[in-house]
């Protein structure tokens, strides 16, 4: 299996505090059946700078330990990028990592309660250079949990999304849950990714995930995560179906 989206690198974000923990975290995702890794630590989320050398850098330490360990686990550079309005110049000097650093996909980050004005914008400029967006989480943001027309519009117009392992577990409550299920029934999503940042609050929960998904979406759906996932090691076509609009009720009050 591989997860496309993992906070593992020591000490730069949220994540991993330190190469034990890096370590601890690997040695989980092995037992989830894990064997690649894309490293997404955040880059430019206001907390966070990760800039492109030095998630080069982390990572080449810690797959120097990895390997120490003989733990049979692949790690490979990415960043989780807060869209922000000088993504492009920051792609152009060279800050910003695609997936894997050779592919045409790039993570985007929403904020968590709303949507930048000019997030299509962006979106639109990413293409524009022979990349691919993939936003991130889009089930936590709340502004596309009440306006999902929102979500169809980006991905009807060329962006991907990549959901998490434990919204659709359950792990961020009953509403996220509910919503990331609404994002696969309208083939809104892509990836499934576990976005672990530590073993216990955070951990992985791939194995669960892929078992709500085969039981309930059954095995074509679960496989083309699956496979999708591989395109990106491979810089290849994702496979995507026609996304459709989640509607939502409107109530009208008497003024």
């Amino acid at each position: 299996m591989i997860d496309i989206h993992c906070h593992i690198l020591p000490g730069v974000d949220d994540g991993a505090k330190h190469l034990e923990d890096s370590v601890a975290m690997a040695q989980q995702a092995i037992t989830e059946g894990i064997h690649t890794i894309i490293a997404t630590p955040h880059h430019k989320n206001g907390r966070y700078n990760n800039p492109k050398n030095s998630v080069l850098a982390d990572l080449t330490r810690l797959n120097e330990r990895i390997q120490q360990e003989q733990i049979p686990l692949t790690i490979i550079p990415g960043q989780e990028v807060r869209i922000h309005g000088e993504l492009i110049e920051g792609y152009q000097q060279d800050e910003i990592l695609t997936l894997t650093g050779t592919s045409r996909y790039l993570f985007v980050e929403l904020p968590t309660n709303h949507i930048p004005r000019y997030t299509e914008q962006i979106l639109f400029d990413i293409q524009m250079r022979d990349l691919v967006p993939i936003i991130v989480h889009p089930e936590r943001n709340t502004a596309l949990q009440e306006q999902p027309e929102r979500l169809y519009h980006f991905v009807q117009n060329g962006a991907l999304t990549q959901i998490t392992a434990g919204s659709l577990t359950g792990k961020f409550g009953t509403k996220i849950k509910k919503f990331t299920n609404e994002i696969i029934e309208h083939n809104l999503t892509h990836f499934v990714a576990s976005d672990a940042h530590n073993t216990k609050s955070r951990g992985f929960n791939m194995l669960d995930a892929n078992q709500e998904i085969n039981q309930n979406y059954g095995q074509h759906t679960l496989y083309t995560f699956m496979d999708n996932a591989q395109h990106i090691l491979d810089n290849e076509k994702i496979y995507i179906d026609e996304p459709a609009r989640i509607k939502r009720k409107k109530f009208f009050g008497l003024f």
